[in-house]
C-alpha cells in the first residue's frame, strides 16, 4: 500500500515548520520568527503507531481579500502567489490536511479565508470522499492560550487540537487522530508479475512525450487501470511477452492552470511513484543539462533502493561532434556520483530516436534486480577482496568478515557476518560492493550490504556418537 500523505497548511508563522520537524523527528524545515520563511514545500517521512506516511510542509498562505494591507509573508512577499499555488497542489495530493492556527492570537481574517479555500475544495470533489481536515491550535503552552483555542470552534471544523509543537504537548493525541483517517489497506490476492516503471523528472523534461512514444509503439496491448493515489491512472501494456505497468500516467500527463515556473506536478507525486516502482526512468533535459532538482529526484530513487535508468531527452536539439556524448555522460556521472551503476541512454522523445532501447533496457535492469548470487560465489569474492585489501582497523582491533550470503532480491541484499559491525567503515563496504560488481555488475540496480556480528556458540561440540565430549578429562577402562 502506498504511504498516506499529511499536509500542513496555515497562514504564515503559526508553527507549521516546527510541527513538521516534530512529526518527522529531524530538523529539516528552517524555523524563523520572520513570517514566510518556508517558501517551497518540504516532504519527509514520519511514523506513528506503526504507520509510515509522508509529511508535507507548505509555505504560509497570505489572505488575498485584503490587498491593501501589508503582506503577512514578510520574508517571501515576492513569492506569495507561488506559495499559495504550491500549497494548493499539496492539498490536492493529501490524505489528511492539518489546518494550523495560532492559539495565542485567536481567529484571524487569514484563518477565515483558509477555511473558505478548504470548503470550496471539499465541495468541488468529484464524487469521492472529501479529504479530512483537522484543526490544530498551536502555541497552546499556557493555560490561557489553551482555553483560547476553544474560540476556533467558530470556524466550523470541529474540535480544535490544542498543541505546543515546540514542546510536543498534545501531538500524540493529534497523531492518533491523523492515523485514524488513513485509508485502509486493500488486500489484492491477484499476483502482479508486471514490471512497474516510474517515469520521473523535473517539469518540461519530456516525460509526457516519452510516455506517449513508449505506449504508442507497435505490438503493444494498452489498458488503463486505477492507481492507488487520488486521480491516479496506471497504464498496463505488453511488450515482447512481458507485462509492464507505468505508474501514475495521469500524474505524468497532468495539466492545470498553474503558472509557468511552478511545478506542474509535485515532487511528492514523484516520490509516490518511486515508492511503487521496480525501475525508475529519470528523464533529464539535455538542453538545460542536469540540475539540482534532477539530483534530488535521483537521491529519492537511491534512498528508496529502486533500480534506475537515465534517459537524456531532447538529444536532437544538441549540436554534436564525436565527443559530445562522452563529455555529457562524464558530466552526468560526476554530478550523480552516488549512482555509478546507472545506465545512460541519449534519446529524443519527439523524433523517437533510441526510444526503442528503453524497454529492453528496463527488462535487463529488472533481471539484474532479481538475480540471486550463490553463496559459494559470494564468499569467493569476499576472500579474494580481503586478501587484496585488508580492512582498516582504526581502533587497533582488526575487522574481519567470516562469510556472507544473499538474503533477498529487489534489491540484492547481502548479509555479511563479521567480528564487529562497528568496525566496518563505509569506504570498505563500498570497496566490497565494487568487487561484487566486477563479477556481476547489477546494472542500474543498488546493492545493499548489511553487517551482522557472528554469534559464537557456547555449547561444547558433540561427537558423532551423540554424547557430549568432556574437556580436560579422560576415562580409563578398567582391566
Amino acid at each position: 500500500m502506498q504511504k498516506p500523505v499529511v499536509v500542513l497548511v496555515g497562514r504564515p508563522n503559526v508553527g507549521k515548520s516546527t510541527l513538521f520537524n516534530r512529526l518527522i523527528g529531524e530538523r529539516l524545515a528552517i524555523i524563523d520568527d520572520i513570517p514566510g520563511t518556508t517558501r517551497d514545500r518540504l516532504v519527509a517521512e514520519g511514523n506513528w503507531a506503526g504507520y509510515d506516511f509522508f509529511v508535507v510542509d507548505t509555505g504560509g498562505i497570505d489572505p488575498s481579500k485584503q490587498r491593501t494591507q501589508e503582506p503577512l509573508s514578510i520574508g517571501s512577499k515576492e513569492f506569495i502567489r507561488d506559495i499559495r499555488e504550491q500549497a494548493e497542489i499539496a492539498m490536492a495530493e493529501a490524505d489528511v490536511i492539518l489546518l494550523m492556527v495560532d492559539a495565542q492570537q485567536g481567529v484571524t481574517q487569514a484563518d477565515l479565508e483558509l477555511v473558505d479555500i478548504l470548503r470550496r475544495r471539499q465541495v468541488s470533489s468529484d464524487g469521492t470522499d472529501p479529504t479530512p481536515v483537522l484543526l490544530v491550535a498551536n502555541k497552546a503552552e499556557s493555560k490561557s492560550a489553551w482555553l483560547g483555542s476553544m474560540d476556533f470552534y467558530s470556524l466550523g471544523l470541529g474540535e480544535p487540537y490544542a498543541i505546543s509543537a515546540i514542546h510536543g504537548t498534545g501531538t500524540g493525541d493529534l497523531l492518533d487522530a491523523v492515523v485514524a483517517h488513513f485509508p485502509h489497506a486493500i488486500d489484492d490476492d491477484t499476483a502482479d508479475e508486471s514490471i512497474k516503471v516510474a517515469i520521473v523528472g523535473k517539469p518540461n523534461a519530456g516525460k509526457s512525450s516519452l510516455l506517449n512514444k513508449i505506449v504508442g509503439q507497435e505490438r503493444m496491448i494498452v489498458s488503463n487501470i486505477p492507481g492507488t493515489t487520488r486521480d491516479s491512472i496506471d497504464t498496463r501494456f505488453t511488450y515482447e511477452d512481458q507485462e509492464f505497468t507505468i505508474i501514475d500516467t495521469a500524474g505524468i500527463r497532468k495539466r492545470g492552470s498553474i503558472s509557468p515556473g511552478v511545478e506542474k506536478f509535485s515532487v511528492l507525486r514523484a516520490m509516490q511513484s518511486i515508492e511503487r516502482c521496480d525501475v525508475a526512468i529519470l528523464v533529464i533535459d539535455a538542453v538545460s543539462g542536469i540540475t539540482a532538482q534532477d539530483t534530488h529526484i535521483a537521491g529519492f530513487i537511491k534512498d528508496a533502493w529502486k533500480s534506475v535508468i537515465l534517459a537524456v531527452n531532447k538529444w536532437d536539439l544538441i549540436e554534436k561532434d564525436s565527443y559530445t556524448a562522452i563529455e555529457f555522460e562524464n558530466r552526468i556521472r560526476q554530478e550523480l556520483n552516488f549512482l555509478p551503476y546507472v545506465p545512460i541512454v541519449f534519446i529524443s522523445a519527439e523524433t523517437g530516436q533510441r526510444v526503442h532501447q528503453i524497454l529492453p533496457l528496463v527488462m535487463e535492469v529488472q533481471k539484474e534486480r532479481l538475480y540471486k548470487m550463490s553463496t559459494s560465489q559470494l564468499n569467493k569474492i569476499l576472500v579474494e577482496a580481503q586478501d587484496k585489501h585488508q580492512p582498516p582497523g582504526g581502533t587497533g582491533k582488526p575487522f574481519h568478515i567470516y562469510y556472507g550470503t544473499q538474503v533477498r532480491s529487489e534489491p540484492p541484499t547481502f548479509m555479511l557476518y563479521c567480528n564487529d559491525p562497528k568496525l566496518g567503515h563505509f569506504t570498505y563496504l563500498r570497496y566490497l560492493e565494487n568487487q561484487i560488481r566486477q563479477v556481476y555488475p547489477f546494472l542500474g540496480t543498488p546493492v545493499r550490504l548489511v553487517l551482522k556480528k557472528r554469534e559464537r556458540t557456547e555449547r561444547p561440540e558433540r561427537p558423532k556418537s551423540g554424547k557430549p565430549k568432556e574437556r580436560g578429562t579422560s576415562r580409563k577402562k578398567k582391566a
